[in-house]
């Protein structure tokens, strides 16, 4: 079966969006206004849970109104929290438990992805055909101007091939959306290759270079981890544009991948919340995607901080999903605001997203030579193979790791144990032979400069 997709809908989201990135700053208020008013009038009338938020009126008050929300909460609601009452969460963990029905429409009009659970929780995501439109449309014609006419003609550049090196092993969002892609369009299943990161890099390695790919999209510690192979020799291919996110992308990085393969980087921020939230222009600056999503940095208290500030954490607001309402929702990380323009003369706001860090482990093996590990490889392996998601790996020396999470209990300790047997099973499969794993429950984890818990330490 197709994926949900309404071809007159694309388009019309399509013009709006190119329309809207040479818009002034009023005129991007006036779209953003405009959908936050429908967004909160649907969630309202049609969500339980909104409703009974707002005292059980359909009186819609003001965004700073509605309660802040977490992830925790609205998936304990989850039956409550979306406004088809044909949805519910039990149906749709089924879907998603089944590797065979990625990208494949549920009930016929909804796209369905899971998240990583790196914030300690994992969530199930709902989108109709508008919604995708709109992430469609922001990553197809937000990005910085192609360098070739030819590549104007091709805003998905689906004419030149492009390899994926990800998580390929469940409904997760940047998967979802590629194999969404290749169903909808023939050419787009001739020109785009996933690779599967949970591979030893060798693997890795020969699959990237037997596809030759113009563009290569990956996270930021596995793009480096590619650097590192393309520097030693090992890896041959050589392409125009590399696309990063999910990750922190930090200077020195962009700067090493940058060198290593000699194209550009360009980063993007996005969540399984909101898929396309902010992007890079010409200048290298994140833009947030305003007429579509609403980011609000606060303090401790939920406060508004002034621009230019980090706050403690920041609200979404996804202007384009009305089937699964996401209003004022705590997305885990820090973010930057800034007023000043940027001086690309775009008016969507320029953003800095103080992420996660999580470190490439190197590690022994039998014969002496160290094996690169991604990180996000670990967590993914830790998640979906032992239900594990409030974790630290952290490396003291080249062969033995410390896992730890969990209260001091006796739960703790049997999910630890049965995590560690995961984790020893990947890392001999990637070639890490001999690495001990030491297990801890009830120890403080270490956090990164972002204020989030770095959940890969590697030797300092």
């Amino acid at each position: 079966m197709l994926p949900a997709f309404d071809p007159v809908q694309s388009c019309a989201v399509a013009f709006d969006v190119i329309a809207a990135g040479y818009a002034n700053a009023p005129s991007l208020d006036r779209r953003r206004e405009m959908r936050l008013a429908m967004l909160l009038a649907a969630a309202v009338e049609r969500s339980p849970l909104y409703r009974r938020a707002c005292g059980g009126t359909r009186n819609v008050p003001a965004l700073q109104d509605f309660p802040v929300a977490t992830k925790a909460d609205l998936m304990a609601r989850f039956d409550e929290w979306v406004t088809d009452r044909r949805l519910d969460l039990e149906s749709v963990r089924r879907f998603v438990a089944d590797p065979a029905r990625i990208a494949e429409p549920l009930r016929g009009r909804y796209t369905v992805w899971e998240s990583s659970g790196s914030s300690g929780q994992p969530g199930l995501f709902v989108q109709d055909a508008k919604a995708m439109a709109v992430y469609d449309a922001l990553e197809a014609f937000r990005r910085p101007p192609q360098l070739a006419w030819p590549q104007l003609l091709d805003p998905m550049l689906l004419l030149q091939r492009l390899a994926f090196v990800g998580a390929t092993n469940g409904h997760f969002a940047s998967f979802v959306s590629l194999e969404r892609m290749r169903r909808l369009n023939p050419l787009a299943a001739m020109r785009c290759r996933s690779v599967s990161f949970l591979q030893p890099v060798r693997r890795i390695v020969a699959q990237v270079d037997a596809w030759s790919p113009a563009v290569l999209a990956t996270y930021p510690s596995a793009a480096v981890m590619l650097a590192e192979e393309k520097t030693a020799g090992r890896l041959q291919c050589k392409p125009q544009e590399i696309w990063t996110g999910g990750e922190n992308l930090t200077p020195a990085m962009r700067a090493f991948i940058a060198t290593a393969f000699g194209c550009r980087v360009l980063d993007s921020y996005g969540a399984s919340e909101f898929l396309a939230l902010a992007c890079e222009c010409s200048h290298g600056r994140l833009h947030l995607n305003s007429d579509w999503a609403i980011l609000e940095s606060v303090d401790r208290e939920g406060r508004a901080v002034a621009p230019g500030t980090a706050g403690h954490r920041t609200l979404l607001t996804n202007l384009a999903n009305h089937v699964q309402p996401i209003i004022r929702y705590d997305l885990g990380d820090r973010t930057v605001l800034h007023a000043a323009p940027c001086a690309c003369g775009s008016a969507l706001p320029a953003i800095e997203v103080c992420g996660r860090e999580d470190d490439v482990l190197h590690l022994g093996n039998a014969e002496g030579s160290p094996v690169s590990v991604l990180p996000l490889a670990l967590c993914t392996v830790l998640e979906e193979q032992a239900g594990l998601f409030d974790f630290q790996i952290h490396q003291v020396h080249r062969c033995e790791l410390e896992l730890r999470g969990g209260p001091g209990t006796s739960e703790a300790a049997h999910t630890l144990a049965r995590a560690k047997r995961a984790l020893e099973d990947y890392l001999r499969g990637s070639g890490a032979h001999g690495v001990r794993i030491r297990c801890m429950h009830g120890v403080p984890l270490r956090k990164g400069r972002s204020g989030k818990v770095q959940r890969v330490v590697g030797m300092s």
